[in-house]
């Protein structure tokens, strides 16, 4: 399985929404960046993403999400009266995808970002680079492994 960090913002849909109805999937839509649509299209059901908190007064890592559903074209994109509408998307050609994803847990504590800034091991991370906004980013096995021992 593979493992993800997806950006939000907690006003929007945080980790706290999942955790008030841990069974209930919640479609990861809007997505409007094509490399970070790339990375959604690569999610299978069963991949584990962080829920990382931007936008915010406590930015950081604030839990974990399972991938439920594999993508599928972005309902968004065709709805006129939707913020994450476009109008060069078709049914036969759709631009964007989203995925469903479920709680899976809440970390005891926030990983902030300057924490995984001051990680070794974690140089790597696509969240720590310079100039790097994505939403959505793929993190490696032992990246994963070494944010979960920060939670302690």
């Amino acid at each position: 399985m593979a493992k993800w960090l997806m950006k939000t913002e907690p006003a929007e849909c945080g980790i706290d929404d999942f955790a008030h109805d841990p069974d209930k999937l919640i479609a990861w839509d809007g997505v409007r960046n094509y490399q970070a649509r790339n990375f959604l299209t690569e999610m299978a059901e069963g991949d584990e993403a962080f829920i990382y908190h931007s936008s915010c007064k406590h930015i950081g890592i604030a839990g974990i999400v399972r991938v439920a559903r594999a993508a599928y074209p972005d309902p968004a994109q065709f709805d006129s009266a939707s913020p994450y509408y476009d109008a060069k998307s078709t049914q036969d050609k759709p631009r964007w995808q989203a995925v469903d994803v479920v709680f899976q847990s809440k970390l005891n504590r926030l990983i902030t970002l300057d924490e995984l800034k001051g990680t070794a091991g974690l140089e790597d991370l696509p969240l720590v680079k310079r100039g790097s906004r994505l939403s959505v980013m793929p993190i490696n096995d032992e990246q994963w492994q070494i944010i979960l021992r920060q939670e302690k």
